[in-house]
């Protein structure tokens, strides 16, 4: 039922917030001529605002399936190493996973439910990869899937990748400190330095516009 709900909001709110405008500027008894512009507004606004809604939930989705990956695909190569096949160890981490990070088990587990209801598991990874649409999983799907297609170590492989996106985050985070100082000038330069101008130059103002007021 999500696509339903999905339009189903999409027409409640084109409809009813131009509605609830025009009943504002009728309520008001204000000139229905000068509603035109902004009704139009509020109904692009409420044709949208599903679209901006399920955005922002999607970066929060794929934002807390990154950075429980890591995580993840350590428990995952020690349950490898350990002797489980890869079905079981990811239904392992699946299990494991459900109180730190849900959106990942979550994850997990439907791929691991396709796999026990007869899919093949090179398709389900695949579409594990797909649906979430995080870079990161998708590698690890990729690393999984070339493993199993060429009789790789899948344990080995793991523990490249995990290093490669150790390395990969490393990098991403000193990239984002980098962009740190410019993203500080703008609230310097409309937040902190006037307030420091006033501060340090209102005495000095003041005292001078007293002296040539006294004259």
């Amino acid at each position: 039922g999500a696509l339903y709900q999905y339009w189903g909001a999409k027409m409640v709110l084109t409809l009813v917030m131009p509605s609830v405008l025009l009943a504002v500027y009728v309520i008001r008894q204000m000139p229905m001529q000068h509603a035109m512009f902004p009704a139009l507004f509020t109904m692009g606004f409420g044709f949208f605002a599903p679209d901006f809604y399920l955005y922002l939930r999607k970066r929060q989705r794929q934002d807390q399936i990154f950075r429980g990956l890591p995580d993840a695909l350590d428990l995952l190569v020690v349950c490898i190493e350990s002797g489980l096949g890869l079905n079981a160890a990811l239904q392992k981490v699946s299990e494991e996973f459900h109180m730190g990070n849900r959106v990942l088990s979550e994850e997990l587990k439907l791929t691991c439910g396709v796999i026990r209801l007869g899919q093949p598991r090179q398709d389900a990874l695949h579409d594990l990869g797909e649906r979430t649409g995080v870079m990161d999983l998708k590698a690890l799907v990729a690393v999984l899937i070339q493993a199993e297609k060429f009789g790789t170590s899948v344990g080995q492989a793991l523990r490249v990748h995990a290093d490669d996106m150790r390395t990969r985050r490393r990098q991403r985070a000193e990239e984002l400190a980098a962009k740190t100082t410019v993203k500080l000038i703008f609230p310097l330069v409309l937040f902190i330095f006037p307030a420091i101008f006033v501060v340090l130059g209102g005495p000095a103002v003041i005292k001078i516009m007293e002296h040539f007021l006294n004259k």
